[in-house]
């Protein structure tokens, strides 16, 4: 095609992929599924209306010619790189053993139970059924970001179904290539098979570490241009993305996802100068990209691929995403802290992406080259052998169609039904933290949802003053824009979903308001207001409203500082060396035990310091014994009251 035609085309996809991604954030979805519908409405139903009309679909292989491949291959170095960039080892110690199971266990069980329900459900052969079953071992950070995007899980589902995306995409890549070439060039023994992906797997960890050291040093010790070096910091990580992909790619097939990966990862927990802008720059760069990629993959379906299948189609998706699935989970998390609900999350919502599209297409391409080279082999040769040739082309175009038709209808079942419904789901099985609602985005309200983020909550600022509205978007808070005042705007905030309610405003009046509103109409849990005027203390008091004096917390902020140097200076620190956390006591584990049984076991560095029951508090005794629905307050390191709080609170 021309370049006059193209070019509106690329613009009218990158506009698509925009727009896909402010409606995901309007109705709170992952943009991945307006991603696919986008693609569908330019690809199999502009070719529908085109046949009905008289003109050409709109996005076909012969749009793209031969740039598709390394188009897709260098959007999805970007991609992974992206992806991996944000995976931060203090996040994956959350949930250390389940994500280290989900990419080994439970690898090999999704492989292995979707080439058995490829096999069986649409009677093809095991070869096709094992490159269908690696290709879908992938979930991949494409579609679970955009989920933990607009649901807000606690941090041990989210970093376990990150790792297992981000490394699930490279294992897939590899398995895929490697039972690819088994499929076309022959089957090599089991030797052979882990051989070529230990290969590429070590190929492409080895010049990521490389590519990555590399990038670090050149960040971090050498003077980018003193006056634009944060910009130079954002494009050498970029280009090291792609460097790391392309050079281990043209060592190794495939290795490339390996080594974009590796480097992400090790980059992203580097401690880079720069970082937020890096993360900013790379965010919307992969936003293009993935837009771009996404939407040209799914225009390039065929339908009738999809209604070919038939019947075993449908069988074949519910095997995946109600057998496999959950039985991989559930295996993988055993013996973890995860609850029965996260679990059930987990195994309902893993929607397929760009691994397995790209990749799928990719290998449909090559597999339909053949086919046509056979063709024309035949063609000049007649006779019996032409025959032959004649058969083996078929073959090729049949699985080809298997190949692309069944993974990308589990793609756009997975996406629609459970990424569209992710949060529909996640609030069902009551997954999504309880949140805190802080009304007043001003130097307190934000000052406090930072502490309160860094220890997990789930926290949704309420400003209506637009310019503080932008300030604290930029600040990388979740901002509800409109009046705190307003019973509607609450409940666009997600009140009736909030355990505890802030009122941080200067102005008495609006906090009182907001005290009222929450405890009379919604009912919340834990109600806390600043009072900037000592003398209106009694008037929230009347509404059973705990408050904060701006006056008196000053006045004991100096007074500690005064008489208890040590603790002021402690409590400064909590929620990043230090942290006193209450947490109600649920996990069998620990009730009807004395104090003195359960110290032990709790992590080094935290203590139980208070226990309160039936309204009141006390300093526990070594013989006190806790009892079921006992709020104990634990006192010490963050990470360890952190723990603490997860084993004291599982059920």
């Amino acid at each position: 095609m021309s370049s006059g035609p193209i070019l509106p085309l690329v613009a009218a996809i990158i506009a698509l992929g925009v727009g896909a991604k402010v409606l995901a954030d309007r109705y709170q979805v992952p943009s991945v599924l307006f991603l696919l519908l986008a693609g569908i409405l330019l690809g199999p139903v502009s070719g529908v209306i085109g046949d009905a009309l008289g003109f050409d679909r709109l996005v076909s292989l012969e749009t793209f010619g031969d740039a598709l491949s390394p188009i897709v291959g260098l959007a999805v170095a970007i991609i992974v790189f992206e992806g991996a960039f944000h995976l931060k080892l203090r996040k994956l110690r959350e949930s250390p053993a389940a994500a280290l199971r989900l990419v080994t266990v439970g690898a090999v069980v999704s492989l292995v139970g979707t080439a058995i329900a490829v096999r069986f459900a649409l009677g093809s052969s095991w070869r096709i059924a094992f490159l269908v079953g690696a290709l879908l071992v992938a979930t991949g950070p494409t579609v679970i970001t955009p989920i933990m995007d607009v649901v807000p899980v606690r941090d041990r589902v989210a970093a376990a179904l990150e790792t297992e995306g981000i490394v699930n995409d490279v294992t897939a890549a590899i398995l895929a290539v490697v039972v690819f070439e088994s499929l076309t060039l022959g089957t090599p023994d089991a030797g052979q098979f882990v051989s070529q992906f230990l290969q590429r797997l070590g190929v492409g960890v080895v010049v990521g570490i490389v590519i990555a050291v590399a990038i670090w040093y050149l960040v971090r010790f050498v003077d980018l241009s003193p006056g634009n070096a944060p910009q130079n910091a954002r494009l050498l990580v970029l280009a090291g993305a792609i460097v790391a992909f392309s050079g281990a790619d043209t060592l190794a097939s495939e290795a490339g996802i390996a080594a974009a990966a590796t480097a992400g990862v090790l980059l992203g927990n580097a401690d880079l100068p720069y970082e937020e802008d890096i993360e900013a720059f790379k965010g919307d760069i992969t936003l293009v990209v993935l837009s771009f990629v996404f939407i040209a993959l799914a225009a390039l379906l065929e339908f009738d691929y999809l209604l070919e299948l038939g019947f075993g189609g449908i069988v074949l998706v519910a095997a995946v995403a109600l057998v496999v699935r959950p039985l991989l989970v559930f295996l993988s998390a055993t013996g973890d802290r995860l609850t029965t609900g996260e679990k059930l999350f987990m195994s309902f919502v893993a929607p397929r992406g760009i691994i397995p599209a790209s990749v799928s297409t990719l290998f449909a391409i090559e597999m339909t080259s053949r086919a046509n080279e056979f063709r024309e082999e035949a063609a000049a040769v007649g006779g019996a052998e032409a025959q032959e040739l004649l058969a083996q082309a078929a073959t090729y175009d049949q699985q080809s169609q298997i190949l692309v038709g069944t993974v990308f209808l589990v793609i756009m079942a997975t996406v629609a039904i459970e990424g569209g419904l992710a949060r529909h789901t996640a609030e069902f099985l009551d997954v999504i933290p309880m949140r805190v609602i802080v009304v007043g985005g001003g130097k307190v309200g934000r000052s406090l949802t930072t502490r309160l983020e860094a220890r997990g909550e789930n926290v949704v600022i309420v400003e209506e003053d637009r310019d503080v509205v932008e300030t604290a978007r930029k600040g990388g808070f979740t901002v509800h824009s409109g009046d705190g005042t307003d019973s509607e705007e609450l409940q666009a905030a997600g009140i009736d979903n909030a355990r505890t309610v802030v009122a941080t405003t200067g102005d008495d009046e609006i906090n009182l308001l907001v005290a009222q509103l929450a405890t009379s109409k919604f009912d919340v849990e834990n109600v806390i207001a600043r009072v900037n005027d000592p003398s209106n203390v009694d008037a929230f008091e009347d509404l059973n409203v705990r408050t904060i004096s701006s006056t008196d917390a000053t006045a004991w902020a100096i007074d500690n500082a005064i008489e208890r140097p040590a603790l002021a200076r402690w409590m400064t620190q909590i929620g990043r060396e230090g942290d006193v956390q209450e947490v109600e006591v649920n996990s069998s584990a620990f009730v009807g035990r004395p104090i003195r049984e359960i110290g032990p076991e709790l992590p080094a560095g935290c203590l139980v310091a208070l226990v309160t029951r039936d309204g009141e508090t006390f300093v526990p005794a070594a013989d006190d014994t806790i009892q079921r629905g006992d709020h104990v307050t634990l006192l010490g390191q963050s990470e360890a009251v952190h723990e603490a709080m997860q084993r004291v609170n599982s059920e």
